[in-house]
């Protein structure tokens, strides 16, 4: 597996802002990390996106810049189409849906500047939303998201025709959205990547997978290796693993966890919360303050989606859902394709942690980051997979 950082961590949204932000923080992360090359996976905003695809220049002034710098980029996150560290961000983030003509604009010019920017030889992913929010979802919303990501798929074969690139859409499924598990994602797939499906209502399983996001898997309380089996048993592949942890809280009827948890209560993003009851039914709020005001039963445990930096220890009676990370990236290891499958470290939750484990600036970031990666590099799969693609020599 390749491993890279997520830059949507980082709030620059045009060009200048992330040569700067390659500058400050990610060619910082690579040297403090001990790695000669580093992978990133780049966060490009619509509006930045559209420019580069639009800019041979401009893409090479980027290209220059991940160069100088010793980055290389294999994957994107394009999920957030823009203002993604606005003062709240909230349901924000699932705008525009897949039902919208600027979702599939934006995610082929993000297809078509990756393809530009992998190194000699190698596939790139971009990762997109599970299609939108649950709320007002209809039955027109999903035949024309179907249109939609069959037009993707057919223009992604398109790209691997032309250019000899091959880009493959990861779909990640988020508690909350349309596809808020990893049966649903694989349910609505796989019920249209059949062969005889017409063109205009065809997914292209070979084009076209699943980002497994472990927080996310985690907080549907899904067994990682389950998930995985679900996956490739459908006939798709896991093309993208996003790896991040959640809150785990044991006992949320207890005083002390309770006040421990509300500290990671923030307006900026939301924060779904899931309760596994004791007849193994998962009950759901969306978002932390709901739960904390008795929007869960409180008779078992939580999973918060707050992506906790992957090297760090919650204080107890708090926990992190590292377990879940190392069995599903285990699990996608061993399962076909698994080894082509992107490892992409995604905490962007930096900025909003509690005063005692907040960065105090960029420097404290960086080292953070950097002590993600090693902790990742140590953890989660051979050092010499996950290292040598970067560049650095196994010891």
């Amino acid at each position: 597996m390749h491993l890279s950082y997520c830059t949507n961590v980082h709030p620059a949204e045009d060009l200048d802002g992330v040569l700067d932000q390659l500058a400050r923080s990610a060619g910082p992360v690579r040297r403090a990390a001990g790695l000669d090359r580093l992978g990133i996976g780049l966060w490009l905003p619509s509006r930045l996106a559209h420019r580069l695809d639009a800019s041979a220049a401009d893409r090479d002034r980027l290209r220059v810049a991940l160069h100088e710098h010793g980055l290389e980029v294999r994957t994107l996150n394009a999920f957030p189409a823009g203002g993604f560290h606005a003062d709240v961000v909230g349901r924000a983030v699932y705008r525009p849906d897949w039902t919208r003509p600027e979702r599939l604009a934006y995610t082929l010019a993000c297809a078509r500047v990756l393809a530009d920017l992998l190194p000699t030889g190698a596939d790139g992913s971009v990762s997109t939303l599970p299609l939108g929010w649950r709320t007002g979802w209809t039955a027109s919303d999903d035949e024309a998201a179907t249109r939609a990501l069959a037009t993707l798929s057919a223009e992604l074969r398109a790209l691997a025709e032309r250019s000899g690139v091959v880009v493959r859409l990861a779909v990640e499924p988020e508690p909350g959205c349309v596809l808020d598990t990893v049966d649903d994602v694989v349910g609505w797939l796989g019920a249209r990547t059949g062969a005889d499906r017409p063109a205009t209502a065809r997914i292209d399983p070979a084009l076209v997978g699943v980002c497994l996001d472990t927080c996310h898997l985690a907080v549907s309380f899904a067994d990682p290796a389950a998930a995985v089996r679900r996956i490739t048993g459908a006939g798709l592949r896991v093309v993208k693993v996003q790896a991040s942890a959640a809150l785990h809280v044991a006992d949320p009827a207890a005083p002390a966890a309770r006040d421990a948890v509300r500290r990671f209560a923030e307006p900026r993003y939301l924060h779904q919360t899931r309760e596994l009851g004791a007849d193994g039914r998962v009950h759901g709020v969306d978002d932390l303050t709901e739960a904390l005001a008795g929007g869960l039963p409180g008779r078992g445990p939580w999973r918060v989606h707050f992506h906790v930096p992957l090297h760090h220890d919650p204080a107890p009676p708090l926990a992190a859902t590292t377990d879940v990370l190392r069995e599903a990236v285990a699990a996608v290891a061993a399962a076909p394709h698994g080894e082509e499958a992107h490892l992409d470290v995604e905490t962007y939750t930096w900025s909003v942690l509690p005063p005692d484990v907040l960065p105090s600036g960029t420097d404290e970031l960086v080292a953070g980051i950097a002590a993600e990666l090693r902790w990742a590099a140590d953890h989660l799969t051979a050092r010499d997979t996950v290292l040598t693609p970067a560049g650095r020599s196994t010891p």
